[in-house]
Order: structure tokens, then C-alpha cells, then sequence
């Protein structure tokens, strides 16, 4: 098991088409990051949750995980749910090192993708 983790962390949603893209994302990284865990863990409606994942990455070993929130920008889930959820996590697991990145949708490159997406948008109709 690799010592190495990196988590996306996403809602969760009750229709578990919603989480595909996620799941597609998580296999890109996979192949991009070999002797890295990446994995997948939800706030809530869908499984893992990331209490019981992190659990099973201590269980095998990772001492170095670092959280990357799949949300568009830095609310209420990320700021204010999140980051209690680690800090018990770091209680939990004083040998596991956490770094938490900031919201996907904050960086640049990824708005710049999604304006060009937008724009490319107008070309198909």
C-alpha cells in the first residue's frame, strides 16, 4: 500500500450517476500518480465517507494524505464542515500527516478550462 494518499472530496448525492465524473477523475489521477492511493471519499448521502476511508489508508500504512476539495468554490462545506472533520481526523491519527487544498473551482487553470469549455460551447449549436 502506498504511503502516499490523495483523496477527493466531493458532496455526495443520492443518484449515483452523479458521482461518475468523480469516479472518472479519480481514474486520470490513478494513472498519472503510480505508488500514490488516490481515492474518492463523500460529506455524506454516498460511500465512503471520509472518516471510515481514512480509516482503512491509516490501516494500511499512509501517513501522508492530502485532501482535495472537488467543489466549485470555498462555502459552507468546505470551510466550515471540512475542516473539523480533519482536525478529528488528526486526533484520530496523530502519525498521519493532512494537508487540505483548496476548492478545485478556486484555481485558475480550472476556470480558465471552464471559460474555455463555455466558449468552445458556442461552436456546437
Amino acid at each position: 500500500m502506498a504511503t502516499r494518499a490523495l483523496i477527493l472530496f466531493a458532496h455526495g448525492a443520492r443518484d449515483a450517476r452523479w458521482a461518475v465524473p468523480f469516479e472518472r477523475l479519480r481514474e486520470m489521477l490513478r494513472g498519472q500518480l503510480p505508488g500514490v492511493a488516490v481515492e474518492l471519499a463523500f460529506l455524506e448521502l454516498m460511500p465512503p465517507r471520509l472518516p471510515e476511508l481514512v480509516q482503512t489508508l491509516a490501516a494500511q500504512g499512509c501517513d501522508d494524505v492530502t485532501l482535495v476539495p472537488v467543489f466549485f468554490g470555498q462555502g459552507g462545506h468546505v470551510l466550515r464542515d471540512l475542516p473539523p472533520m480533519v482536525e478529528a481526523l488528526r486526533q484520530t491519527y496523530p502519525a498521519v500527516r493532512f494537508r487540505i487544498a483548496s476548492a478545485v473551482g478556486e484555481a485558475e487553470s480550472v476556470l480558465q478550462a471552464i471559460a474555455a469549455y463555455c466558449v468552445a460551447s458556442l461552436d456546437t449549436q
